[in-house]
């Protein structure tokens, strides 16, 4: 199992091999912090919570549970939803508090699930909220070309539960299943995910696949700059040439006797 958060840039088209046109869509994935690992023994279940974005600042509490990794505009929890007579994947990966996840855990060809915040529409009539065709035009109809028509039975003296009627429509939950990656940026971490994604520009999304998570040292690559850094620094100071001192040489007042007069009687 593997997993990435992202940010759905815009929509493009891409050629194959054989020169057709391929509808896809631009994400910019990762790079995602591991934040938070939970155990089956002190949680009761398993997951990885990542942190992707920059944010100028969070609460105390996200601060304090963030420590030193960063702060992060969105933090997502991945639990393993195997069966229970199956062995967890999560806690075979070796994932850290620290870990770092990129583009790179993903290869074309994948088919993943994508799962984003739907664009939202405020209110709605029926017509478009539930795709009814409305009455006819003719003679007998005023107004009611895109009424909803009768809501059941009076009797009951109540509307029965989950009647399509009117109402707010969009910025719902929706994914998207078995779509397929058609390209893969490493130097940008740009995914091309073939046909449209849910969602706004700018939107978050989660995208799940089958395969082996590809993770890196956050904390292994910090140590190398410092000593790398450290490396520089000693260097310049030995190419350093040595500064002669000047020693200032005290100054002596010369003090002058006053003459002395003699009265003369």
């Amino acid at each position: 199992m593997k997993y990435i958060l992202g940010q759905k840039i815009e929509m493009t088209q891409l050629f194959d091999e054989a020169g057709n046109v391929v509808p896809a869509t631009i994400v910019k994935a990762g790079p995602c912090v591991v934040t938070q690992v939970k155990s089956k023994d002190q949680d009761g279940y398993e997951s990885v919570q990542i942190g992707f974005g920059e944010k100028k600042s969070n609460s105390k509490a996200l601060k304090g549970h963030f420590g030193s990794l960063g702060s992060f505009r969105f933090s997502r929890e991945f639990r393993d939803k195997n069966k229970s007579n199956q062995k967890s994947e999560i806690g075979n990966q070796g994932i850290e508090v620290g870990n770092i996840i990129t583009a790179e855990t993903f290869n074309v060809g994948d088919e993943v699930k994508v799962t984003g915040t739907s664009k939202g529409k405020g209110f709605q009539g029926v017509v478009r909220r539930h795709h009814f065709h409305g009455h006819p035009a003719s003679h007998g109809h005023k107004d009611q070309e895109r009424m909803p028509g009768s809501i059941g039975a009076g009797g009951v003296q109540h509307v029965v539960k989950g009647r399509r009627m009117a109402g707010h429509m969009g910025d719902e939950q929706v994914s998207v299943k078995n779509v397929e990656i058609v390209k893969v940026d490493l130097e940008n971490n740009l995914l091309y995910i073939k046909g449209a994604v849910p969602g706004a520009r700018s939107g978050l999304v989660e995208i799940v696949g089958e395969g082996e998570l590809k993770i890196s040292d956050k904390r292994q690559e910090t140590r190398d700059k410092e000593a790398e850094n450290q490396k520089s620094e000693s260097g310049k100071q030995e190419t350093v040439p040595a500064v002669e001192e000047k020693k200032e040489t005290p100054i002596v007042e010369e003090k002058v006797e006053a003459p002395v007069e003699t009265k003369q009687e």
